[in-house]
């Protein structure tokens, strides 16, 4: 046999083993995730007749049936999750079980990212939930569409506005690069003066206008299908 001939075979021999324990990997991660997911099962079964410990349970389901791609049914105890989160204006949750409901991929899957940007634009939740939040419009948008420069200039605003502890600085800077990576791909803003002048087009430096045209933004992923009142929300936040 060739030395060629012998490189090669050694050369499948090693891809099929790594392929091997790559399968082996997945295989044990799966089956984990299912004793993880019927352990939760079973803890739903014992808190049934305490809500807020039920409805937390079913957000944990609602996420390891993503991972197991299982997606139907994920949205399905999210989509409850949410509802009970939203009454008791857990705006928090409420905003994680939009997210879970965006990555399950349903029919109203971009109706629930729009309305989840809207509640963690409305009320002050954790800045990393509403970047993730904002995130998803930016990926979802074509690169010449404006949608994503506002959803960057209103993420890179809710880090300059809600951070006052040690980590402002890193969420600053993150979502300033999320907004420098939107100008280049928007209109190959590669220079600090052409991203000055491209954050001047758009208005991006004028948090009244740039929320304004959010809002549109959410309209559009949301249409008909608000599940909740926004004027009633509106109506109890607090007059400052």
């Amino acid at each position: 046999m060739k030395s060629t001939d012998k490189t090669a075979i050694m050369n499948t021999d090693m891809k099929l083993s790594d392929t091997a324990r790559t399968v082996s990997v997945e295989t044990e991660e799966r089956a984990a995730l299912q004793a993880h997911l019927a352990a939760q099962m079973d803890r739903l079964r014992e808190t049934e007749r305490d809500p807020d410990a039920a409805t937390d349970t079913r957000m944990e389901i609602a996420r390891t049936l993503l991972r197991l791609e299982h997606d139907a049914e994920s949205w399905n105890y999210a989509r409850q999750s949410f509802d009970t989160y939203l009454a008791s204006k857990n705006w928090q949750e409420a905003v994680e079980a939009c997210n879970l409901l965006f990555q399950s991929e349903q029919s109203e899957s971009l109706a629930a990212l729009g309305m989840g940007v809207w509640l963690a634009v409305t009320f002050p939740i954790g800045v990393e939930t509403s970047v993730s939040m904002l995130q998803h419009i930016i990926d979802e948008t074509p690169d010449d569409a404006d949608g994503a420069a506002v959803a960057a200039a209103t993420a890179h605003y809710i880090a300059e506005l809600r951070c006052n502890d040690q980590n402002r600085d890193n969420w600053v800077f993150f979502t300033g690069q999320m907004l420098g990576a939107v100008a280049r791909r928007h209109s190959q803003a590669e220079t600090q003066e052409a991203f000055s002048l491209w954050m001047e087009k758009l208005e991006l430096n004028d948090p009244e206008k740039f929320l304004i045209r959010l809002r549109n933004v959410i309209d559009v992923l949301v249409q008909d299908q608000w599940w909740f009142s926004r004027e009633d929300l509106q109506a109890a936040l607090p007059v400052h």
